[in-house]
């Protein structure tokens, strides 16, 4: 991390260091090999609802999504499930 990252890139950083901690291997969605690895955690991902922050994907199929938002927003994240849904 640098010092002259805006919230988003840090957020990002913090996000991939914790997806590859955790045995996720963390693309870009312009560059995806949903060989590599055991699961992949593809960024900005688009969906039939619009692009995701992480889709998270294992035996080439998406199994789950992450939605990054701030800590005084995060109650908005139903209504991200709801759009899920």
């Amino acid at each position: 991390m640098t010092e002259n990252q805006n919230p988003e890139q840090k957020a990002r950083d913090n996000i991939d260091a914790l997806l590859k901690q955790a045995g996720w291997v963390v693309q870009s969605a312009k560059k995806i090999d949903l060989n590599v690895g055991l699961g992949q955690a593809v960024r900005e991902y688009y969906t039939d609802i619009g692009p995701a922050d992480y889709v998270l994907f294992v035996d080439k199929k998406a199994v789950g999504v992450i939605e990054a938002k701030k800590e005084d927003l995060a109650h908005k994240i139903t209504e991200v499930e709801e759009q899920l849904q």
